[in-house]
């Protein structure tokens, strides 16, 4: 599949891959946002920022035709093969694994339209609002969302000023969030 995707050998298609799923768990994991911005260092909250990112990503990418959308498709995929072996790593038996994915791909999904919508209205309140609801559920009032939603906003630009080839290269650029 890789070589009719890329037309290079496997080796760089899997780097590509790699690299790109690297840069987002990274992004996914600046202290900023546990440290400062009090998201839960949890596996949940760490699936919040790594799907977050992912979600810019396949934003970014959701436009695109050809190889990119392909790459786009490849990281999702490889995104819910992480989080297959995560719920495993944390003890999850091989019976619970199937239903726990089906309800974190729900989430992921809604939480995507959420995002999405928030962002092609350029809402940042109504972003704020369901990055609160998703990210910090039971804490009530939580006011470092605005500062994550105004991060989501200005990542979704920084992403949109990338090129297609130079993310279908294996590189891409998530900014750093500035601490208050």
């Amino acid at each position: 599949m890789f070589q009719r995707l890329f037309r290079r050998d496997r080796n760089a298609d899997v780097a590509i891959t790699e690299a790109l799923y690297a840069s987002i768990v990274a992004a996914a994991r600046q202290e900023v946002f546990y440290a400062d911005w009090q998201v839960p260092d949890t596996p949940l909250g760490r699936f919040e920022m790594v799907s977050l990112h992912m979600f810019l990503f396949q934003h970014r990418m959701r436009l695109e035709q050809g190889a990119p959308r392909d790459i786009a498709q490849i990281l999702i995929d490889e995104f819910f093969k992480d989080v297959d072996h995560s719920l495993r790593e944390l003890g999850v038996g091989d019976m619970g694994v199937p239903k726990r994915m089906k309800k974190l791909a729900r989430m992921y999904y809604g939480r995507t339209a959420a995002y999405s919508d928030a962002l092609e209205r350029d809402d940042r309140q109504a972003l704020g609002a369901a990055l609160a609801r998703n990210i910090r559920p039971d804490s009530g009032a939580w006011p470092q969302a605005a500062q994550l939603a105004d991060y989501v906003a200005g990542a979704n630009a920084a992403l949109a000023a990338q090129s297609a080839e130079t993310i279908s290269g294996g590189s891409i650029s998530f900014p750093a969030p500035q601490a208050a």
